[in-house]
């Protein structure tokens, strides 16, 4: 399988599909099978970034003006766009970002609530009323839209990060350029069709394709641009911000995490070996919110890892279109070659591995065995840098101060588990752990799209995506006093 079948993709700009201004390609290749050449990405260019731009800041006086129920009727209409192309949508995912097809199906369905969430939201208060000094006097709020918002999004969950950014920025008046990871840009480029199938205006919503030093640098320069929202590694969100700082625009970076399961004396010690597992290993550990740490009470590490092992045994490993695979292929070689090093570099005491297998459907795959390692130094690189790959870290504790104590041991604060029966225990986790997702005998991954979503120190600027969360973000507020 070769390039010669690939879709040479197009920008989506103004509800139309326009060459790029380069002549460069990237190759968008699937991760179960590096010979498939899914898609070529053309580079892109900073006319290209102000294209886009300045097309959506032309959507946006009509946009806005719009009646809530208006906005929300099409994303209703946009919702029901993808459900019909729900099986092709979730099967593109899977061979162009290596997630296993029951995972893949499972994040199309949650674009369709996204959808429909946020076109409810679109009716919801916009404002509220104030009381007033001035006797007779009317005093009140207004929440309005920012203007042209900029985002920027990796490929792991290629359809449901930017759809948690797009839909409620449009929901409240916004419109957007979207510039997807080039590894997920097949994808985006479906998304841009299924909103188009809807009927979303011209220049409402804009996806640019290309590299991001060029373009996506050349967009958050872009004089139209009032808002980025970002989800990344930490290097890039840090540039992101310092950029949006400099220019005064509003901003949000999610940069990921380093997540902790902790393990107590008292836990369900098979749900939590079942949930560890789960969280560290499937999808390959592609996932900002997966378990990368451990930390267990000594009295049951023998078991709790006994019982983990026997559950990372159990999921099977496959290529991503097996209906069976819980473990797919990481997303690049080089992703492979970085994990290898730094499992190398930090000498890592390997607990268990699971192999590869050794038939052929997998020698062409960027296939890494679902590890166990010892953690050991608390400040070392297992202990602290994310690897996003199937690689657990596990660290042993000698009562809950020193557990919690390991758990916040990190520059990262995105999620966190707690395995107890003892309800003390967990409140005192609850207001110790220093996180913004924080759960009790529970995965550390996923979360509702209509609760808050973010992390605290370097996970994040501080901002929550979805639910109530995202109307504070892709609003200002504007306050308004009627004298009599």
């Amino acid at each position: 399988m070769t390039g010669s079948t690939a879709r040479r993709l197009q920008h989506f700009i103004d509800n139309g599909w326009r060459d790029s201004e380069t002549d460069g390609w990237i190759d968008d290749v699937n991760p179960s099978d590096v010979r498939d050449v899914i898609a070529l990405v053309p580079k892109g260019s900073t006319n290209d970034a102000h294209a886009a731009a300045s097309a959506a800041a032309r959507a946006f006086p009509a946009w806005r003006a719009l009646t809530g129920p208006a906005r929300a009727e099409h994303l209703y209409k946009w919702a029901a766009a993808i459900g019909d192309r729900a099986e092709e949508l979730a099967q593109v995912m899977a061979r162009e970002v290596g997630k296993p097809i029951g995972e893949a199906r499972g994040e199309v369905s949650r674009c369709v609530v996204i959808l429909r969430y946020y076109a409810g939201d679109a009716v919801r208060q916009i404002g509220e009323v104030i009381p007033a000094q001035s006797p007779g006097a009317l005093q009140f709020s207004l929440r309005e839209p920012l203007g042209v918002v900029a985002m920027i999004t990796p490929w792991n969950f290629p359809l449901a990060i930017p759809l948690w950014k797009v839909a409620p920025a449009l929901a409240f008046g916004n419109t957007v350029v979207l510039k997807p990871a080039e590894s997920s840009s097949y994808l985006a480029a479906l998304l841009a069709e299924t909103a188009s199938a809807a009927g979303i205006p011209a220049g409402v919503f804009n996806v640019l394709f290309g590299a991001g030093a060029t373009v996506g640098a050349a967009l958050l320069e872009a004089p139209e641009v009032r808002a980025v929202s970002f989800t990344g590694s930490g290097a890039v969100g840090a540039r992101v911000a310092t950029t949006a700082a400099a220019r005064n625009i509003r901003y949000q970076t999610e940069m990921g995490g380093k997540n902790v399961v902790i393990v107590m004396p008292d836990a369900d010690i098979a749900k939590a070996a079942s949930l560890t597992a789960a969280g560290a290993m499937r999808y390959a550990g592609q996932k900002c919110t997966a378990t990368s740490r451990v930390v267990v009470a000594r009295s049951v590490e023998n078991e709790f890892l006994s019982q983990l092992r026997s559950q990372v045994e159990s999921l099977p490993i496959g290529p991503v279109t097996d209906a069976k695979a819980a473990v797919g292929p990481l997303i690049s070689r080089v992703s492979h070659d970085s994990i290898t090093e730094a499992l190398r570099d930090a000498k890592a005491e390997a607990l268990f591995s699971v192999p590869i297998p050794g038939s052929t459907e997998f020698s062409n795959g960027n296939f890494f065995p679902p590890t166990v390692v010892r953690g050991g130094d608390p400040d070392g690189l297992l202990a602290q840098r994310e690897l996003f790959g199937p690689v657990l870290a596990e660290f042993t504790a000698e009562d809950a101060d020193h557990a919690i104590e390991l758990a916040n041991h990190t520059s990262y604060g995105l999620s966190a588990s707690i395995f107890t029966r003892d309800l003390t225990t967990a409140l005192d986790y609850i207001n110790r752990i220093h996180v913004g997702l924080v759960r009790v005998n529970g995965d550390t991954t996923g979360v509702d799209p209509h609760a808050p979503f973010g992390g605290m120190k370097g996970s994040s600027s501080g901002s929550r995506e979805q639910g109530p969360a995202a109307r504070e973000f892709y609003t200002e507020i504007k306050t308004v006093q009627v004298n009599p």
